[in-house]
């Protein structure tokens, strides 16, 4: 598999795994091509990801038997990221490359996809400045072949996530970011998720 070469010739990797499909699957690929010891995962825990995904991560964590850190990117520190300019994901991503660096010097590598490079995606100019790979770019992965993977590696559960964007773009562009707001975007969107019976259907998504 041409993915699994691209995870080889990195070799030791810090995978930024944020706790969707993209990132999950590439984590789990990783621990099973390279082991514990070469292929460590990172999660940032921060007020714009919801509880759910880092409690996802912790737990295929802890099934799979991954070496993860859990860490705290500093975005909210950043008061260009807090402004919420039309760019703001690239000072999310840059306090989040800049701290994965800071507790490791192994090649950083993300769960983008061909289909994102066709999207407005200013992390990606992020992630360029930190030398970060990205495999399924790189081994000509979109979306549906992604999930393919993560069916094909039992992450079934997983592979039907819907695409989940940060709290913070729910925020209208220019508006600042604030944690208490992103808490009570999330609660919103989880109490319209159970009255409307998505709450345990991962195929469907509600976003305010």
């Amino acid at each position: 598999m041409r993915l699994e070469a691209v995870l080889v010739e990195i070799g030791s990797v810090a995978v930024a795994v944020s706790g969707g499909v993209d990132s999950v699957t590439l984590a789990a690929l990783a621990h099973r091509v390279l082991g514990p010891d070469a292929a460590l995962m990172v999660h940032a825990a921060s007020p714009a990801v919801p509880a759910e995904a880092t409690a996802r991560v912790r737990a295929e964590a802890a099934r799979a038997g991954w070496s993860l850190r859990v860490i705290e990117a500093g975005e909210f520190s950043d008061p260009a990221y807090r402004a919420n300019p039309v760019n703001r994901c690239f000072f999310c991503k840059t306090n989040l490359y800049g701290a994965i660096a800071r507790v490791t010097d192994r090649t950083m590598a993300s769960g983008a996809n061909l289909d994102d490079l066709g999207e407005y995606r200013p992390g990606l100019d992020a992630a360029a400045e930190h030398g970060v790979r990205h495999p399924y770019v790189e081994a000509g992965l979109d979306k549906a072949a992604v999930r393919r993977l993560s069916r094909d590696l039992g992450l079934g559960a997983v592979a039907d996530l819907p695409s989940a964007p940060c709290l913070s773009s729910r925020v209208e562009t220019g508006i600042r970011i604030e944690p208490e707001v992103l808490a009570f975007i999330h609660a919103v969107e989880r109490r319209v998720g159970a009255a409307l019976g998505a709450g345990g259907d991962a195929k469907r998504a509600v976003r305010c």
